[in-house]
């Protein structure tokens, strides 16, 4: 049976500074991201299930992104759990500052978003690719089969 790719896309606004960087993104400051999220499977074939021809349904693509990514990143400050900022955070009164183990670029976020999504798609769905906008004009793509 044939392979097929469904593609949804989301939007969330975070913050994030790149501590130790030698350019203007060392401050903080925030982006309007955007992203595709792409999964590969076979249709379902069995005429008696109410997904009968879905590889997956929109919906519940939707749902596994949300919780996973838009829920937990959106309006967050994201910052290196190393950064000195984030030591700072009981002096700074920051509700949603987001702490993580890597440097926050797009290239490593993407990377923590395709581990976050990969584990909750169903056995019959594999992730295919990521692309996360940053900006209008920049973005950065992450594909399982690169990996």
């Amino acid at each position: 049976m044939a392979k097929i790719r469904l593609t949804k896309e989301f939007t969330f606004e975070m913050a994030h500074v790149l501590e130790g960087y030698d350019g203007p993104c060392e401050n903080i400051h925030g982006h309007s991201y955007r992203l595709e999220v792409t999964v590969i499977g076979t249709p379902v074939a069995d005429r008696a299930n109410p997904k009968c021809g879905m590889v997956m349904d929109f919906g519940q693509l939707k749902r596994i992104v949300k919780c996973e990514v838009v829920d937990r990143f959106d309006h967050v400050l994201m910052v290196n759990s190393d950064s000195k900022l984030f030591r700072l955070k009981e002096e700074i009164p920051l509700a949603k500052m987001f702490p993580v183990d890597f440097q926050p670029t797009c290239e490593n976020l993407l990377i923590h978003i395709a581990q976050l999504i990969s584990e909750q798609l169903p056995k019959e769905v594999s992730l295919h690719h990521l692309k996360l906008h940053e900006t209008a004009t920049s973005y950065a793509e992450w594909f399982a089969s690169d990996n």
